[in-house]
């Protein structure tokens, strides 16, 4: 006997039982009140705007971020001093701002090290996390650190150049990344901060410090920066292809 004329029930039964699923959710789900409509629509038009502009918002937030800090000493200069202590304030706990080891506007020179801080008479109680943010001869500390700088500065480059080139980078590999991008910042930072880590526990060891230089800070953070992006946003740009492809269709 054929079983042809099975099949058709077979398919007439499991979509009464798709109608009568989908029956029951529909009964369960509860009814919106008018604000609550009004709500979810809003947010499903943020979501959408989202999708279709995430990295134009990716790179106005990374421009943001490493641009503010630099209106710090703009509004020391121009007598706003309150202001400036409020992005001053707000960014302490992003970046430690240690003087030596920050970008300096309207004085002699972008940046001085410790030694000459030092000699200039500015206290070594002031050469720490949050310390001194200047005077009117040596000029006014940008509100984050040289190698953070380097880091959202490159980040904010890339971001633009991603765009620009319409989005065609194959994501880094992770080798890549690792080897280019996270161990150069790594070492960099990390012998600094462990040299003043062992000095400071063991004071009478003599260990000596190793301090880093601008240009390292540079240089390893644009790396880390660009890095990133590269690995990160074609990913992100692959993710969110389908979805912005169907709000446009």
């Amino acid at each position: 006997m054929s079983n042809d004329a099975s099949e058709p029930k077979v398919e007439q039964i499991l979509a009464e039982v798709e109608r009568r699923r989908a029956a029951r959710q529909t009964a369960a789900a509860p009814s919106l009140s008018p604000w609550e409509r009004r709500l979810a629509q809003g947010a499903e038009r943020v979501g959408r705007w989202i999708v279709r502009h995430w990295l134009a918002l990716f790179n106005l937030l990374a421009f943001l971020y490493v641009g503010v800090p630099f209106l710090a000493p703009v509004l020391v200069v121009l007598g706003a001093e309150g202001p400036a202590n409020l992005i001053y304030l707000a960014y302490r706990p992003l970046c430690h701002q240690i003087p030596h080891r920050s970008w300096f506007l309207f004085g002699e020179r972008l940046f001085y090290p410790m030694e000459e801080l030092l000699q200039r008479g500015v206290s070594p109680d002031l050469l720490v996390p949050h310390g001194y943010s200047g005077d009117p001869v040596l000029g006014y500390k940008v509100a984050l650190c040289q190698r953070d700088t380097a880091i959202y500065g490159a980040i904010f480059l890339a971001g633009v150049t991603f765009a620009l080139s319409r989005r065609r980078w194959r994501p880094l590999p992770l080798w890549a990344y690792l080897l280019f991008g996270l161990l150069p910042v790594a070492l960099d930072g990390g012998l600094q901060f462990l040299s003043v880590l062992l000095a400071t526990l063991f004071p009478t060891s003599g260990i000596p410090l190793i301090e880093s230089t601008p240009l390292r800070r540079v240089v390893t953070g644009a790396l880390f920066g660009w890095m990133t992006v590269w690995i990160v946003y074609p990913y992100l740009h692959r993710a969110w292809k389908e979805p912005e492809a169907r709000i446009q269709g």
